[in-house]
């Protein structure tokens, strides 16, 4: 019934099976992909006709996981999958980045892909096979494309480099990395890691190149199995531009003394003044041809790229006059924000992060409900907001797949020096708001991002700095090339590479890699990493001279959270008879406070004053008394021969009418009034344990004591 096409490629010690023609055969392509009990239908569809040319491709990724994938269903009120989790906004990420570069604006179609996950064993990733199964899908489509691409996943397991571990090998992993690319190179590497080496990171890569590889080939069979012949690009005719030659001799001096003027802004509006006065004298000529305009404007966007590049590889100068491994000034302040736990402004050029860290208790943790297993909780996150009057533009707020992806790779780059759960047990957000950008707003999100966390007083393991790095080439050998360190907007869009990295001192925690073209050489990459590096240490000494460590103490403003461990028998004493003991210590404190069947005690305060009142409460119900100890109490009674005063929860003591003064007290009220708060000093405990209590002991002990410093 179903005329069904598989090829079979070997990967570690499972096979990756592609098989098309039996399942959504009305998608101008579709792959039903499996590895082991993990599957993925693939499906690509296309706009009906051609639109007007464009110059970009309208391609989506919409990678989705469906809960029955994993014999689950969807938690919360809605039992059904509704708008993308961030995992799922990541992902598509993953897949569209290496892909992208590959489609054909003449095609001018709308192009959707749509992997999605349709069984999961919770062993092996969902997302590796995703990718695999977007490109071949693509790939026997009749949708023109120059792929295939193909994607693993790295992670360095002791001194071995795996190929796809397993959901339960990653997290024993120093180095977790997805690497894509063609048959000929790699495009594309994203991942964390744990301060691994630059020379790890090469020997990942290298060990992705030759699977990668393999699995193109797989492709590649498959599209000579039963791919369809590709549809026809537009047909776009061939245009005389020879009126533009008068143009460009006139305009090209002008737009190269504009192109380094200093300063974003200024760069900007010199250069759009010099297209106007280009387009007024030339405005008769323009006129001839409705065509002309959209053609002078891609002259000029020509002549930019041409220029930028040009002055980099044959003269070593940027557009902003920087050499190519100069680093843009720098400039760090914490603690500016009064009320928040922690903040930082960090900026570098043009490019501006203010991060602000806060501090929650374990009620504030995030909830991750996804395929790969069990429930989780994480207790650190980072969100990135890139506000539309960064770049001075007017626009909508919103919380888009960018914004999703930038916070993540900073927040991969942090993670590896947040102190575990169990050693400051606080639930930790950092937000960074880009107040303006010209490139590598991500990685100054690290470096705001770790100071605002030391302002806070977060105990990271070692500071964290983040730098993008850019690449421009010439030659189809690109034999001549030049690698820049800390990019701007423009070298990011007319360059061949967005290389970005953050570590510490000692090693690499985060990892991105976008290269515009095929065969960048392991000299490149080395040469690049390396370039990183000097960089990444020349930000961490900026940073260090603002804020060189984690302040000691976190701020009065953050939650207090205390523990500690109380012996078995005092449990019931806390809790009291049916809570009310624990209910009033919550209510006196307005701390939160738990205890466990093993004597494990909890505070959660909403500062450290409310936590250390809970603590000294529990601390007063199973301290026992000390003879010869001064206590603070509180008069509860008063008799004619004394009173009797409470020094701990439930524990009273009586001072006799003779221990009040040196001198004879003829009344008891004459000293103490009922309700009055007073030191007094424990003198003895007797048979029955009963305590008594001396005031005018505890009055002498105190003056001996100020007598004693004065001296």
């Amino acid at each position: 019934m179903f005329d069904t096409k598989k090829v079979t490629v070997q990967i570690g010690d499972g096979e990756l099976v592609f098989e098309t023609g039996k399942i959504a055969k009305q998608a101008n392509g579709a792959v039903y992909a499996h590895y082991a009990g993990s599957a993925v239908i693939a499906t690509v569809c296309c706009g009906e006709a051609p639109s007007e040319p464009l110059d970009y491709v309208p391609v989506s990724v919409e990678y989705n996981e469906k809960y029955y994938a994993a014999g689950k269903i969807p938690g919360g009120f809605l039992k059904r999958e509704s708008k993308p989790k961030d995992k799922e906004i990541l992902v598509s990420r993953l897949i569209d980045r290496p892909m992208r570069p590959l489609f054909d604006k003449a095609f001018g179609r709308e192009i959707q892909i749509v992997p999605t996950v349709v069984s999961s064993d919770m062993i092996h990733t969902p997302d590796i096979i995703a990718i695999n199964a977007a490109s071949c899908a693509v790939t026997i489509s009749d949708i023109p494309f120059y792929g295939p691409i193909a994607a693993v996943r790295v992670a360095l397991i002791g001194d071995e480099y795996v190929i796809n571990p397993t959901f339960q090998q990653i997290p024993q992993a120093k180095l977790d990395i997805v690497v894509a690319g063609t048959h000929d190179g790699i495009t594309m590497v994203e991942g964390g890691a744990k301060e691994v080496s630059e020379q790890n990171m090469l020997d990942a890569i290298a060990a992705a190149q030759p699977v990668i590889t393999k699995i193109c080939e797989a492709q590649m069979q498959m599209r000579e199995i039963c791919g369809k012949e590709k549809l026809p690009l537009m047909e776009i005719a061939e245009e005389d531009l020879s009126w533009l030659d008068e143009v460009k001799a006139y305009a090209y001096p002008l737009e190269k003394e504009a192109s380094f003027v200093k300063g974003k802004a200024n760069r900007y509006a010199a250069l759009d003044q010099v297209h106007k006065d280009v387009a007024e004298k030339f405005a008769s000529l323009i006129a001839e041809d409705e065509k002309r305009p959209g053609q002078l404007a891609k002259l000029f966007e020509d002549m930019e790229y041409e220029i930028l590049r040009s002055s980099i590889l044959n003269d070593g100068i940027r557009t902003d006059g920087r050499k190519v491994t100069e680093i843009r000034p720098i400039t760090c302040e914490v603690g500016l924000l009064p009320s928040t736990h922690g903040s930082a402004l960090f900026t570098r050029g043009e490019t501006q992060s203010l991060a602000v860290t806060t501090l929650g208790t374990v009620q504030d943790e995030q909830l991750f409900d996804n395929i790969d297993g069990e429930k989780t909780y994480s207790n650190f996150m980072l969100h990135y907001n890139f506000p539309p009057y960064s770049v001075g533009e007017v626009g909508r707020l919103t919380t888009g797949r960018r914004e999703i992806g930038h916070g993540h790779l900073a927040q991969r780059a942090l993670e590896a020096v947040v102190p575990k759960k169990d050693v400051f047990p606080y639930t930790i957000r950092v937000v960074s708001e880009i107040m303006e950008s010209n490139g590598s707003s991500s990685m100054a999100s690290v470096c705001g991002g770790c100071l605002s966390l030391m302002d806070a007083g977060v105990p990271i393991s070692k500071p964290v700095a983040g730098i993008a790095m850019g690449l421009i080439t010439e030659g189809a050998d690109y034999s001549r090339y030049v690698i820049l360190s800390d990019i701007l907007g423009e070298e990011d869009h007319l360059g061949d590479m967005d290389f970005k990295v953050a570590g510490t001192k000692d090693g690499i925690t985060a990892f991105q890699m976008d290269i515009k073209i095929a065969g960048v050489t392991p000299e490149i990459m080395s040469k690049a990493l390396n370039q990183a590096k000097e960089g990444r240490m020349h930000i961490l000494s900026i940073m260090a001279e603002t804020l060189p460590a984690p302040r000691a103490e976190i701020s009065e403003l953050a939650p207090k959270i205390l523990s500690f461990h109380v012996a078995d028998d005092k449990i019931g004493a806390i809790i009291g008879t049916g809570g009310k003991t624990i209910k009033a210590i919550i209510a006196q404190s307005g701390a939160e406070v738990n205890i466990d069947d093993s004597g494990e005690v909890m505070i959660y305060g909403r500062n450290n004053a409310s936590a250390q009142e809970a603590k000294r409460l529990i601390m007063a119900i199973i301290e026992e008394p000390e003879v010869g100890h001064i206590y603070h109490g509180t008069v509860k009674r008063i008799v004619d021969f004394g009173a009797f005063i409470e020094i701990l929860p439930g524990k009273e003591g009586l001072c006799h009418i003779s221990k009040l003064s040196k001198k004879r007290v003829k009344n008891v009220t004459d000293v103490l009034q009922q309700g009055q708060e007073v030191d007094v000093k424990l003198i003895d405990i007797d048979r029955m344990g009963r305590l008594n209590l001396s005031y005018i002991d505890a009055i002498e002990d105190k003056e001996k004591a100020e007598k004693k410093e004065e001296n």
